[in-house]
């Protein structure tokens, strides 16, 4: 949980909502990505709950495909102490885009914001992201999650024995886990239309202005059924997504 004198410059979080979930069909027929539901309720409100529970007060949402879905689910107080606003596109922004329109929607002056991809379940947090960031001088956080392969690995020795098995295992490397700290400074850079990964983000790691935050803490992107199996199973267990529920 964010400690009040850290939170005090962090109060909204702009979370994109606006995908398709096209792998998730035909459960996004009629609904975004961020609406498919998790033991009866959406994806969304968990990660609105999550982001509650790390001292966030206010959410802008923005949206895209079906926004008026997610308005009207939201039109009713879901989350404890949480204000939602949506904010939608009239045409596809990208993500860099959105993130722009939001933060100038959200009136957020010179405040750090949190930034955060509405379609992932994490339990991190935000405490140490926000204490890299200050410290290292970065105008962007990025939360990293380690890689794990997708499939079973075989260990083979210098020659041809094959020396052990490892199931799906953790590889050397690091994935955008889809969460940041923005500076108010690196929002006039974001592009207007555009995604800020491809445009702003390299640009930022030439300048050394862009810090990882290494998190071992639980995280999934909800991107297919299996996914969705292996979300129920960790949400069923975790108060933290599950309190003040409504109806």
């Amino acid at each position: 949980m964010i400690m009040p004198d850290a939170m005090q410059p962090v109060t909204t979080a702009l979370v994109l909502a606006g995908g398709k979930g096209e792998r998730l069909r035909p459960l996004t027929d009629d609904r975004p990505k961020p609406m498919v539901p998790i033991n009866g309720r959406p994806l969304l409100e968990y990660h609105l709950r999550w982001l509650r529970s790390q001292g966030v007060g206010r959410v802008v949402l923005l949206v895209g495909y079906l926004g008026n879905i997610i308005e009207e689910y939201f039109s009713i107080p879901r989350v404890p102490d949480l204000q939602v606003e949506c904010v939608h596109e009239e045409s596809s922004l990208g993500r860099g885009g959105a993130f722009k329109k939001g933060y100038q929607i959200a009136g957020q002056g010179n405040a750090l914001v949190i930034a955060t991809n509405g379609d992932v379940l994490t339990d991190q947090s935000l405490s140490p992201m926000l204490e890299l960031h200050a410290s290292s001088n970065a105008l962007a956080t990025v939360m990293v999650t380690p890689m794990l392969s997708p499939y079973g690995v075989v260990d083979v020795d210098g020659g041809s024995k094959v020396t052990g098995f490892r199931e799906k295992p953790t590889l050397p490397f690091w994935i955008n886990a889809g969460v940041y700290v923005f500076s108010a400074e690196v929002m006039d850079r974001f592009p207007d239309v555009g995604d800020h990964e491809a445009e702003v983000f390299p640009a930022l790691a030439i300048e050394g202005r862009i810090a990882a935050y290494r998190s071992e803490a639980y995280w999934k992107s909800v991107e297919t059924a299996k996914d969705l199996r292996e979300a129920e199973e960790f949400l069923v267990n975790h108060e933290t997504f599950n309190q003040g529920a409504t109806a």
